[in-house]
């Protein structure tokens, strides 16, 4: 994880000019299709800011996170407000959100990890709480620029938010958006908080 986290304190802005123009409107919407209005987001591995700008745009509290502190800086331009600096095994929030936005940022999370962190996403959110989460579409385990990639399917995906005991609303396999990524899916899900 520390060798992901100083890839991106490394490659921040070019990271951010890649990725802040990807139009993630599709799984946005189906997002926030379960929300009410002016709900409480946590973007947990927000990146550029991409999304939370979208998400205060139309009318949300949001916080935002990343491990990063680089681009936590990035983001904080494109914000106008403070971006915590936070893993997601450093995070203590409990009962403080009505929605969590994960995208593209636990596929960074081991394996051995992931139930834990899942758990504190969990504590995070209020009863009936909504999240969203996306990976890289496949199995295993792989390192790609330094970074660690943990990739699902929609069993093994299926199965992660089972066993943490989310109730799964949605599971659906997209494209990359970005052009230089044509050809290449994710998996989503969205599931509930009981």
């Amino acid at each position: 994880m520390n060798q992901t986290i100083s890839y991106y304190n490394e490659h921040a802005e070019e990271y951010c000019a890649a990725t802040v123009g990807a139009d993630m409107s599709f799984c946005r919407d189906r997002f926030m299709a379960f929300l009410p209005a002016g709900a409480h987001i946590l973007d947990a591995g927000c990146g550029s800011g991409r999304d939370s700008k979208v998400f205060l745009k139309k009318g949300f509290i949001v916080t935002a996170m990343d491990a990063s502190e680089k681009m936590c800086g990035e983001a904080e331009k494109l914000l106008g407000q403070d971006v915590l600096r936070c893993t997601f095994q450093e995070m203590n929030f409990q009962n403080a959100f009505d929605g969590i936005w994960a995208c593209a940022s636990l596929l960074h999370v081991a394996k051995s990890e992931i139930n834990s962190v899942m758990k504190n996403l969990k504590r995070a959110l209020k009863p009936g709480g909504i999240i969203y989460v996306s990976f890289k579409y496949g199995t295993g385990e792989r390192t790609a620029q330094r970074r660690l990639f943990h990739d699902y399917d929609e069993s093994s995906l299926r199965m992660l938010l089972e066993n943490c005991e989310f109730a799964v609303c949605d599971i659906f396999i997209t494209e990359d958006v970005r052009e230089t990524r044509q050809g290449e899916k994710w998996v989503n899900a969205i599931a509930r908080m009981p």
